[in-house]
């Protein structure tokens, strides 16, 4: 994995998961640190925005500022919104030249949501690193 300040803060999301004894503790923080995303404008909430592969609505815009990539999404389920959070702990700001190294899989593994959500809520994760990935190559 590589070093630097998105590790750390991927890291410390993970150590945040693991103080927590139960699955349904760490779900109910999921949905709180999706209360903390920011608000999406309406006017981005469009088809043309929206992730493929997600069962709940997920829209998802990007750019790149200075080098570093910055994206907004929102969703209209609570635990898709914690999930968005996760991946920008993991990606916001980050040098665009860096985000293919970001291990956020293996961070997903590490907090347990690999065996806790279920399989249409991972396909959807995937598919928004995977939306991530392509909006930081255009």
């Amino acid at each position: 994995m590589m070093q630097g300040s998105s590790s750390r803060n991927l890291d410390e999301m993970v150590e945040n998961f693991s103080l927590f004894s139960d699955w349904e503790e760490r779900y109910r923080y999921l949905i709180d640190l999706g209360r903390t995303l920011p608000e999406m404008d309406n006017t981005l909430k469009t088809d043309e925005n929206l992730v493929q592969g997600c069962t709940s609505r997920v829209w998802m815009v990007a750019e790149t500022r200075d080098g570093k990539f910055h994206f907004t999404a929102d969703s209209d389920a609570h635990i898709v919104r914690g999930l968005i959070a996760l991946l920008a702990v993991a990606y916001q700001d980050k040098p665009v030249a860096e985000l293919t190294g970001i291990d956020v899989e293996g961070a997903f593994k590490k907090i347990g949501l690999d065996q806790n959500l279920s399989p249409n809520r991972r396909n959807g994760f995937f598919a928004m690193v995977e939306r991530i990935k392509a909006l930081a190559e255009n």
